[in-house]
């Protein structure tokens, strides 16, 4: 019984990219293993990691010299390590931390297939390598989890008192609680979260996009609402459940999160707020901020994700992106780094901030491209 409600699960909760969209390799000079398909960066390990259930996971660690805390990464149920590779390169550097990101059993070059039991083997050797392999300690990690990645990542944290924060991106209450508007919890549902935050010591962020039609923010707020350390949440209004990326309050309330947890001494009492957290009002101007894309913008990220959804032609792609009003953009000081677009689309380059020109590389990055955890045409 519980391997066919494993089974069932699986079909709903699951859609890696197929083909992936990179490969894994052995480099001619160094011999060390290298990612194909992306750009190759001299700050970045990729490895094959080993779970306790038997699977080969590929995980990719950055490195920031500037950093003093490591993000374990849990990515959403309709990408890879290949497509997330330039936004991750973006959040190491933006946030200045470690990251370890993973491809879950199925996905991408790891072996195995997806499971809600496999995904919990798989973050517990991401965490298990970022320790013995890299030295991290757990009171220097941070774990974040995206939409199915708040399963795993809010287990694990349940299993790790001395953990720095917890980011969850638009979660789940549960798997079935997305799908249906039930009360309790049954034994055959899969990623409890609604049952397990309130076992998570350390600080927990929760991001969600007000318009999300795949999963409604209430699963956001009400997983707030049970944190024990609560921190100023973000509720984006108008975003949707990929895209909450392309708003420049996203990075914003990031770097204010790092920076509040990196000055604080976040000695465990059991419970408590973050240091003037606790209960602040839920409104705020980032919070209430429209998207300032550019008609540019806008068009590449359609254009991504129409990228992106070729090779599944078999699933029907309800999601769109939605942006706020058009807003023209200013002379504004041009940063130090640039880069193209990860699908190589021409893109005149313009000046922006540094909180602009990360939402101007994340266009092209389509977080869940299709309706991830909505019910087929059949009922039960």
């Amino acid at each position: 019984m519980g391997a066919m409600t494993s089974s069932m699960a699986a079909k709903f909760a699951f859609f890696p990219p197929n083909p992936p969209s990179y490969g894994v390799g052995l480099d001619d000079v160094t011999g060390k293993l290298k990612m194909t398909g992306v750009a190759t960066r001299e700050n970045v390990d990729v490895l094959k990691l080993c779970t306790r259930r038997g699977n080969s996971v590929v995980a990719m660690y950055i490195r920031n010299p500037s950093a003093s805390l490591t993000m374990l990464y849990s990515h959403g149920n309709a990408a890879d390590l290949g497509q997330m590779y330039e936004l991750f390169s973006e959040l190491s550097l933006h946030l200045r931390v470690n990251l370890l990101c993973y491809d879950y059993s199925g996905y991408g070059q790891s072996s195995g297939k997806p499971s809600e039991h496999n995904t919990y083997a798989d973050i517990e050797a991401a965490y298990k390598c970022l320790v013995e392999m890299y030295g991290a300690k757990e009171e220097d990690i941070i774990l974040y989890g995206q939409s199915v990645g708040s399963g795993p990542t809010t287990d694990l944290a349940t299993r790790l008192p001395n953990l720095r924060a917890v980011i969850l991106h638009s979660p789940i209450l549960s798997g079935l609680r997305v799908m249906y508007p039930v009360k309790r919890t049954y034994w055959f549902d899969i990623y409890k979260n609604i049952d397990k935050i309130p076992l998570v010591n350390c600080p927990v962020l929760v991001i969600h996009g007000t318009d999300d039609d795949v999963v409604d923010y209430s699963h956001g707020k009400q997983l707030w609402e049970h944190c024990k350390q609560k921190y100023e949440p973000l509720w984006i209004k108008g975003g949707n459940h990929c895209n909450l990326e392309l708003y420049p309050q996203y990075i914003k309330h990031l770097k204010k999160f790092i920076t509040a947890i990196e000055t604080s001494s976040l000695q465990k009492t059991g419970s408590g707020p973050v240091p003037d957290q606790l209960d602040r009002p839920r409104s705020s101007t980032d919070f209430r901020e429209k998207p300032r894309l550019s008609m540019d913008l806008r068009e590449n990220l359609r254009r991504s994700i129409d990228f992106k959804e070729k090779p599944r032609t078999s699933t029907n792609h309800k999601e769109t992106s939605r942006a706020g009003p058009d807003k023209k953009d200013k002379s504004r000081k041009s940063v130090d780094r640039s880069e193209k677009a990860y699908i190589g689309a021409e893109i005149p380059e313009k000046a922006r901030n540094s909180i602009d020109r990360f939402g101007d590389m994340v266009r092209s990055v389509g977080l869940c491209n299709i309706d991830c955890f909505r019910p087929r045409a059949t009922h039960a």
